[in-house]
């Protein structure tokens, strides 16, 4: 459980000029918004800090430049995590949730600039997949019209078909899965709008998202603005532009692997690099024999 939480959606995905670049408006907001949660972080009494970027800043062509500009800035050094190990953390995040009971799992994570996909039957996936199909990045390359239009959704829903008819083959020649589940924020936005619990229900009640649930809200959500589709209820008014695309990415993924529900699970790659923090560390503790062994030591708060 968090000690404390603060967001703060930059959309680095949709800061990209035509050469691949992060513009300087987004390395800008991306500097001040580290040195504003370093600063709380500090004083929120976080003894260290774990910082870490994802796909707008692993695939831009000025990603070197923008992170020497954030550490200098701001004192703060970024990892830069790689597709494959965004999905490798999530995955552990989502077994660790449902546990050993749950077989295999597959999982879904929509970001702003990539898809995650991982199979597998242990804590660590069988396969771990990062696609460049994120909700951000769609948007800004495909559905520049708002709304987007009944024709550039048709045509964006048969190119997301020719995308994932590799990638899927590749998921599921381990093996099916017994559960199938979805994380992050754009599957969570898109099982409230199909009718599950609202956040303020709690992290613990079962929410899914069907495949007919989720064509009937594409062919609602599509005819509307990015305005209108904010004052739904469970989006964001950030969240709010990229809801299309993220719907369009959910539902070619569930076509493709043919999936006709996924499992909402509340954890995803955060939990999961927290949890590999502390399994990292316990396994670096020394082992002491007796009754003491391992359970009256330091109690570490994560503030993320």
């Amino acid at each position: 459980m968090p000690m404390s939480s603060t967001k703060s959606a930059l959309r680095l995905s949709e800061s990209m000029d035509d050469h691949g670049r992060i513009t300087a408006t987004g390395a800008a907001r991306l500097t001040d918004t580290v040195a504003e949660f370093a600063s709380i972080a500090k004083t929120s009494g976080c003894v260290e800090l774990m910082a870490f970027a994802t796909s707008a800043v692993r695939e831009a062509t000025n990603s070197e430049d923008v992170l020497a500009r954030v550490r200098r800035e701001t004192g703060v050094n970024l990892q830069v995590l790689s597709g494959v190990d965004e999905a490798r953390h999530t995955f552990l995040a989502v077994r660790r949730w449902y546990g050993w009971s749950a077989g295999r799992i597959l999982n879904l994570d929509i970001g702003g600039g990539s898809l995650e996909m991982s199979n597998g039957a242990d804590e660590v996936p069988d396969v771990a997949l990062s696609l460049q199909l994120g909700a951000g990045r769609l948007t800004r390359d495909w559905l520049r019209h708002d709304p987007p239009g009944k024709r550039r959704v048709a045509v964006l829903r048969d190119w997301l078909d020719a995308e994932l008819v590799l990638p899927s083959k590749q998921l599921l020649e381990v093996g099916r899965p017994d559960l199938a589940v979805g994380t992050s924020k754009t599957f969570r936005s898109l099982a409230r709008l199909t009718g599950a619990a609202p956040s303020v229900a709690g992290p613990r009640v079962r929410r899914t998202l069907t495949s007919s649930g989720l064509r009937q809200l594409i062919a609602f959500i599509s005819r509307m603005t990015a305005a209108d589709r904010a004052e739904l209820e469970g989006v964001s008014s950030d969240r709010s532009q990229q809801l299309v695309a993220g719907a369009l990415v959910a539902e070619a993924s569930m076509r493709a692997l043919s999936l006709d529900t996924l499992e909402i699970c509340p954890w995803a790659l955060r939990e999961g690099l927290i949890l590999r923090k502390l399994d990292t560390d316990l396994d670096s503790e020394p082992i002491a024999d007796g009754p003491d062994s391992g359970l009256s030591g330091p109690i570490e708060t994560v503030s993320r």
